[in-house]
């Protein structure tokens, strides 16, 4: 099998996978509505302070329901065997890994790009804001996944290594935070927004050219 046919065939088995055990797709989707719409009742009517942290809202959330379906991302795999066999590949394992970051993505971040322009009108946030964020979350979630693999593929081989998964990942993440929900925030001003999103593509770009090398390095570490 030619590299992009196994590039294609990984992406495929996983979202197949995942639209088969339909929970991976519904919990981050779920956790990302209820944790918005939780805050307007939170905080009480009051519009105005809404809209201006509606940005914010909707990024921390994202950030959240992201971290809260990263284990599942070399979980299976490496219960069931198939990660080992995809480490004893012919095919380079950036690539392997990368499509599985790719499917990841596909299950877990594109859903919350395509719900986010409805969260964001009921949070009062306006027109010119709304496009922005969508910008800033096509930027940002595969970053996400990008750098949360790396996390993953640490401690795929603990059994309760969720906590340690957070505070690894967590401040890699702070950055994407700042400058995703800043980019929005002023969008929303009415103010340049150039500079964030330069931002965001180079974050974007250095995770895809590091990322699935990193992370393909610790799932050798972590089967050793």
């Amino acid at each position: 099998m030619s590299l992009s046919r196994a590039f294609f065939a990984i992406i495929r088995r996983d979202v197949l996978l995942a639209f088969r055990y339909r929970a991976e797709i519904a919990n981050p989707l779920l956790f990302f509505v209820l944790v918005i719409t939780l805050f307007p009742l939170g905080i009480g009517a009051r519009p105005q302070l809404l809209q201006a942290i509606a940005p914010g809202i909707i990024w921390v959330s994202a950030l959240l329901a992201a971290m809260l379906s990263l284990d599942s991302l070399f979980r299976s795999d490496f219960d069931d065997g198939s990660l080992e066999q995809m480490l004893l590949s012919p095919h380079p394992t950036a690539v392997l890994v990368l499509a599985k970051i790719t499917a990841h993505w596909l299950v877990t971040g594109l859903p919350l790009l395509l719900i986010a322009p409805l969260l964001a009108v009921f949070l009062g946030m306006p027109q010119t804001a709304i496009g922005v964020l969508l910008l800033t979350l096509l930027l940002g979630t595969p970053t996400l996944s990008l750098i949360g693999a790396i996390g993953v593929a640490l401690t795929v081989g603990l059994r309760r290594g969720g906590m340690i998964l957070s505070l690894l990942v967590l401040p890699l993440y702070v950055p994407v935070l700042i400058f995703a929900g800043n980019a929005a925030a002023m969008a929303a001003s009415g103010l340049p927004i150039a500079a964030q999103i330069n931002i965001l593509a180079a974050l974007l770009l250095l995770a895809l050219v590091l990322a699935p090398w990193a992370a393909a390095a610790a799932l050798k570490m972590s089967m050793n």
